[in-house]
C-alpha cells in the first residue's frame, strides 16, 4: 500500500508539472509574439494584426509593454528549463498578472471589454495558475 501511495504522489506531481509546463509554453507564445511585434514593428503596422490601440498610445509606452511581455515570455521558459534561478518563473507570471490587470482596466476605459475581456481573463487565469503552481504546488528545484 505504501508503494501505491508513493506512486500516486509521483503521478500527481507529474500531472501538475505537465500542466504547468503546458501553461508556461502557452504564455510564452501568447506574450512572446505580441511582445516582439510591439517592440520591433512600426505602430501603424499593428492595428491590422489586431493590436488596434497601438497608434493611440505613445510609442515609448508601446515599446515598454512589448519589452515587458518579451521579458516575461523568456522568464516563463528559461529559468525553469535551465533550472538557473527558477524562482524567476513565478515572478514572470506575477508580471503577466500585473500586465493583464492593467490591460483589463485600459480596455474597459476604451469601451473594448466585450471584444477583449474574455481573452484577458484567460491570460490572467493562466498567469495566476503558473504563479501559484511554480511557487507552491510544483516548484522547480534550482540546479546546484
Amino acid at each position: 500500500m505504501s508503494s501505491l501511495g508513493a506512486q500516486s504522489v509521483r503521478s500527481s506531481s507529474r500531472s501538475w508539472n505537465i500542466g504547468l509546463w503546458v501553461a508556461q509554453v502557452l504564455l510564452f507564445i501568447l506574450f512572446g509574439m505580441p511582445g516582439i511585434m510591439k517592440t520591433f514593428l512600426d505602430p501603424s503596422a499593428l492595428p491590422p494584426m489586431g493590436i488596434l490601440w497601438a497608434t493611440d498610445v505613445p510609442v515609448w509606452l508601446l515599446r515598454f509593454i512589448g519589452i515587458c511581455e518579451l521579458a516575461g515570455a523568456l522568464g516563463m521558459i528559461l529559468p525553469a528549463a535551465t533550472r538557473i534561478l527558477p524562482f524567476l518563473t513565478p515572478l514572470a507570471a506575477l508580471g503577466f498578472v500585473a500586465i493583464q490587470v492593467l490591460a483589463i482596466g485600459f480596455h474597459a476605459y476604451r469601451g473594448e471589454t466585450s471584444q477583449v475581456l474574455p481573452l484577458n481573463l484567460v491570460y490572467l487565469a493562466l498567469s495566476i495558475f503558473v504563479m501559484w503552481g511554480r511557487a507552491r504546488k510544483a516548484p522547480i528545484a534550482s540546479r546546484r
